[in-house]
């Protein structure tokens, strides 16, 4: 992983509960596997702890480590660094993806209820007129009584989300292509198709994983489809939506957005993204920070702890899943 991550990562109580399990020098953390130290670690290691910025685990990497039997993964999702070569070679994956949704779905839920209140849209009218105002005259049909709300894959983020929306008094929507009718019902939700999702859908919100088919899965004609004062709001990846087309129709007033995430990552100095009083841009925040750092860690400690114990893992990374998640 990133070296200064491991100290934000793992706490006191988490790295002696590891110590305890398994054989762990805690000052050992590498962001490169061709290094002698590194070398010299693989040769040893049985299981890897891994997290943002761990390198690729390559064939030559995994001949330096002929014992690797695990990776454990204290971050969200396991492409950048589990390769062909580790599934061919049987290593068993785990990830606490399902711990890094958790603060993705409450930054949603937050951002969806606020949307419905038309926050964005009070608060700058507010600013500007710094005065006593008819507010309900001026915002007649403001609220999250009976709105709908699309959620667009049912991801492990996408899920909770349903999950977290249920005390609400919402109409909820799902599309996901791999879902059954009678699932979404489990989760809550009418199971639709995109067009109409954006159709229904007073604020739509983006958790789909990030393929070459999900590119500009919401286009220019499918956010026009969104009723005037819709909102969109997406902490998946920035290219699931057509950022010029959303720009437009957020430029327009027609729609507002909730973004964490854009295409590119960091928008240009002069997008109007920035200044929009009808958009919130946050730097890609909606994931784990902070002390939420640590119950990612606490996840990789329990999976050890069931590796040591002959258990499966409670959260498994499946090579036959990985086509389709994020």
């Amino acid at each position: 992983m990133h070296r200064p991550l491991a100290a934000r990562l793992f706490d006191a109580p988490t790295l002696a509960r590891i110590a305890g399990l398994a054989d762990l020098d805690p000052g050992l953390v590498l962001d490169d596997f061709t290094t002698p130290e590194a070398l010299a670690a693989l040769a040893d290691a049985e299981v890897l702890i891994t997290s943002w910025g761990c390198p690729p685990l390559d064939g030559r990497v995994l001949d330096a480590a002929p014992g690797l039997r695990a990776v454990l993964h204290a971050a969200g999702t396991v492409k950048g660094h589990i390769t062909e070569a580790c599934w061919e070679r049987g290593i068993q994956v785990t990830s606490a993806a399902w711990a890094n949704a958790l603060p993705v779905a409450e930054y949603t839920v937050a951002a969806i209820l606020f949307a419905n209140k038309k926050v964005l849209r009070l608060a700058a009218d507010y600013r500007e007129r710094r005065a006593p105002h008819d507010w309900q005259n001026a915002y007649p049909g403001i609220g999250n009584y009976r709105r709908t709300v699309g959620i667009v894959g049912a991801s492990r983020i996408g899920r909770r989300v349903l999950d977290l929306l249920r005390p609400y008094d919402l109409d909820l929507l799902l599309h996901d292509p791999y879902v059954a009718p009678e699932e979404a019902a489990a989760l809550g939700a009418g199971l639709v198709d995109l067009d109409e999702l954006c159709s229904l859908s007073d604020v739509v919100s983006v958790h789909a994983p990030q393929l070459p088919s999900t590119r500009h899965l919401i286009d220019g004609r499918r956010l026009a489809l969104i009723p005037d004062g819709g909102t969109v709001v997406n902490t998946s990846r920035g290219s699931l939506i057509d950022q010029d087309a959303l720009v437009a129709e957020l430029v327009s007033g027609r729609l507002s957005a909730v973004l964490d995430v854009t295409d590119p990552d960091v928008p240009a100095a002069d997008s109007p993204l920035y200044d929009l009083p009808n958009v919130l841009l946050t730097p890609h925040i909606a994931g784990s920070l902070g002390g939420e750092l640590h119950r990612m860690a606490a996840a990789a400690a329990d999976e050890l702890a069931n590796y040591a114990a002959g258990l499966p893992f409670a959260h498994p990374v499946l090579a036959e899943h990985i086509h389709r998640t994020a």
